[in-house]
């Protein structure tokens, strides 16, 4: 069984440029979401899907370093870089993620996975209905899902985030093309924001980190933010999936 995580880089942001490569205690944002998706025991392989643009190089040398190959591809057509990383590969199933979820817990990757791969889901992930924070994002789909949606999504924003075609089309949604499943929480954390999009969620992260360290698990850093709401209420008025929503403004 081959699943390979493919994570999303680039230097380029409307919101906060270069925000993968600024740095707390020494280490870029890119570096410390490499180091948690490595210690998840499911995946096979991950790669880092980045662009064909100025100081993409900078995140190739982090990925250089941590052993990790890379792809560059279209800046726009995101759902093409993230086909075009996996093609020859072929793997069984694919793990997406973003690189602007700096804190991204392997447990929950991992259990993603699991669910996924316990029914033969084409599609897994805990957010068709999100109760996990925002930057615990996770994706599961088979490789088959998306050499589909590579040849049949037409609308930008299908292009430019991935998976939408695979999740509007799945059972979940109402669907038919795929089978999917949303891995929920107990409780809704889907207010608090583990992301990094703009200054105010980078100062988040950081407090989280200088406080608590890069090796806890999710619910640790929440903890510390509802003991610490001066920081917690920083990104608050921010809004999730603002990109996808704008996306959607220009199909």
């Amino acid at each position: 069984m081959k699943i390979i995580a493919v994570t999303q880089a680039r230097y380029g942001s409307t919101r906060l440029q270069g925000k993968v490569l600024k740095e707390i205690q020494g280490m870029t944002l890119l570096d410390i979401h490499l180091e948690r998706i490595l210690q998840s025991k499911k995946i096979t392989k991950l790669k880092i899907a980045t662009t064909n643009e100025d100081k993409a190089e900078k995140i190739i040398e982090i990925a250089t370093k941590h052993h990790i190959e890379t792809y560059k591809g279209s800046i726009d057509d995101v759902l093409e870089r993230f086909y075009f990383c996996l093609k020859n590969e072929k793997p069984d199933y694919v793990v997406r993620i973003t690189s602007d979820c700096p804190l991204i817990d392997p447990m929950i990757i991992d259990k993603v996975i699991s669910v996924c791969l316990s029914s033969d889901y084409d599609y897994v992930s805990n957010t068709l209905i999100p109760t996990y924070p925002d930057g615990m994002d996770v994706e599961v789909f088979k490789f088959s899902a998306l050499e589909k949606a590579y040849n049949e999504a037409t609308l930008k924003s299908d292009r430019e985030h991935v998976t939408p075609y695979i999740w509007r089309n799945s059972s979940v949604k109402g669907g038919k093309l795929f089978s999917s499943f949303n891995v929920a929480n107990k409780y809704d954390y889907s207010n608090y924001r583990l992301t990094v999009d703009t200054l105010e969620d980078f100062q988040v992260i950081r407090a989280l980190i200088e406080s608590n360290g890069i090796n806890k698990g999710w619910k640790e850093y929440i903890n510390f933010l509802d003991k610490n709401p001066n920081i917690k209420n920083l990104n608050i008025n921010n809004v999730r999936n603002e990109g996808y929503q704008k996306s959607l403004l220009n199909d």
